[in-house]
Parts: structure tokens; C-alpha cells; sequence
């Protein structure tokens, strides 16, 4: 797979330990990751809930997502009622995979906040992460419903659409997103859906559209990145692009004549 993706969220640290190999045949190897190890200094216990906080947040800043983590519990102690602290705990916890315990973060968080939109559609995040779209939509509704103003959660809002193949829906929340945020996609896209789709064709499919929606916006050079991409990525019924209204203006681009002309081969998996 050469793109990946992550939703919006708003490598762990390697120990320098080798990596232990369990051989399943004669030509594959499963290579077991050595456990994640702190390399900041431990909190002071002298420094306020605003220090550590901070720490906290450069440390993560810096993907030393464990020591961040440290620093958010510290903080914490001192003050046990900060929902932006319980959420950023759980993004740190999110981004290790510890996805039970960044949940209870989380709901720690919309506990203190019932209007906590970000953590609202965190736990958003850890339902789409799990394949449950229909769970994950109903949290970026509710997110959304708190913060409308979000393109964020617009986006993420697509890729759960997008993941129980609901593309016309998908379209209409990439849209929002794109009105709020013209870059939202730029951010996300390589971080967030491809992911979860792992046959070529789901990821094709999520490419021309992008395309589709970039070129009825009249933005040509995000259409045309996203349309090599599909072309890149094999989708099949590229002619479409003929024939589609949204890509009127970009057929009389020399680049998009260039680039159907050229048909770059799809990259094999």
C-alpha cells in the first residue's frame, strides 16, 4: 500500500532494543514491535497543572506519546477536573492504539464538558477505527451538532460515510468540510481513509471522488492530484471523467489532456 490515512484527531517511541522476529515460513517473517519506553524526565512533582500540561503537550508534539502521557496524569492529580486534559490524555492514548483506554479518557472528558465537541468526535474516532461506521456517525453527529463550525468533523464524518460505502453521503460531508476548510482534505486525506480501505478499488473510488468534488470547486491542481491518484490506483470507470459535469472546466486543461494522455500505470500492491 503506498498512501495511508488517519482521521482528524484534534510511531510510538522505538527502543533502540532489536526487534524480536517470529518466522511463520520458510519466506515470511512477523516482526514483533519492542515495547514502547519513555525518554523524558519524569514530571516535576513541584510544577503546577498548567506546567505539566504544557510538557505534556510538546512531548506529544514531539510523538514521545508515552512520556506525554505521563505528564497529562500528572497534571491530572492536580487537577482532576479538566476535561481538555482527560481528552488530551486520550489522543495520546489514541495515537499508541490503547483505544479502551483512550475511550474512558474521552468520556472522562464529556463528563466534566457535556459540550465537549473534540472529545465528542474522538470517541468518534475509536469506533472508526474498529470498522463500526454507524457508531462513529452517530458521535460525529453529535459533534457536529455541538460545534457545526467544524470541517474537522465534516471530513471524519465522510470517511465513516465513505467506509459503509454510502458514497452520495460521503460527497455531501466532504463538501461541508470543503466550505469550511478548502485544505481540510490536504490534511486528512493522506492520514485518515485509506486506511480502512484496503482493497484498491475502495481507495480508487475515494480518489475520484475527491477529484469530482475539488473540480466542481474550480481548485484544478487538487482535482488533478487526486484524479492521478485514481488513475494511480486503478479505478475502473475513469472515463467517467468525461462525462461527469464537475470536470467541465478541467477538460480544457492541458494538464488534464496531458495527464489522460499519459495514464499513469497503477501501482501495484
Amino acid at each position: 500500500m503506498r498512501r495511508q490515512a488517519f482521521l482528524c484527531i484534534s510511531t510510538l517511541a522505538i527502543s533502540a532494543v532489536p526487534a524480536a522476529w517470529a518466522q511463520t515460513s520458510t519466506s515470511d517473517l512477523v516482526q514483533i514491535s519492542p515495547p514502547a519506553i519513555r525518554h523524558a524526565e519524569p514530571p516535576d512533582k513541584n510544577a503546577s497543572a498548567g506546567e505539566l500540561e504544557k510538557r505534556g503537550d510538546d512531548l506529544r508534539v514531539q510523538k514521545a506519546y508515552l512520556d506525554a502521557l505521563d505528564y497529562y496524569r500528572a497534571a491530572l492529580s492536580k487537577n482532576p477536573n479538566s476535561p481538555a486534559v482527560y481528552n488530551k490524555a486520550g489522543i495520546a492514548e489514541l495515537l499508541m492504539q490503547r483505544y479502551r483506554e483512550a475511550g474512558k479518557d474521552f468520556e472522562h472528558a464529556i463528563r466534566f464538558d457535556h459540550e465537549y465537541a473534540d472529545a465528542v468526535n474522538n470517541l468518534g474516532v475509536i469506533d472508526y477505527e474498529a470498522r463500526k461506521y454507524g457508531k462513529a456517525l452517530k458521535q460525529y453527529g453529535k459533534a457536529i451538532q455541538l460545534r457545526p463550525d467544524s470541517a474537522s468533523y465534516y471530513s471524519n464524518q465522510g470517511a465513516a460515510y465513505f467506509g459503509k460505502k454510502e458514497f452520495e453521503k460521503a460527497a455531501e460531508s466532504y463538501t461541508k468540510a470543503l466550505q469550511l476548510d478548502t485544505d481540510i482534505l490536504e490534511r486528512t486525506s493522506h492520514n485518515g481513509v485509506s486506511a480502512q480501505l484496503p482493497s484498491p478499488g475502495d481507495r480508487a473510488r475515494f480518489d475520484y471522488l475527491i477529484a469530482k468534488l475539488c473540480a466542481g470547486r474550480g481548485d484544478r491542481d487538487r482535482s488533478l492530484l487526486y484524479l492521478r491518484r485514481a488513475l494511480e490506483d486503478g479505478y475502473k470507470a475513469i472515463n467517467d471523467v468525461y462525462k461527469d459535469p464537475e470536470f467541465a472546466g478541467l477538460r480544457s486543461d492541458a494538464r488534464f489532456a496531458a495527464l489522460m494522455a499519459a495514464r499513469p500505470p497503477a501501482i501495484p500492491e
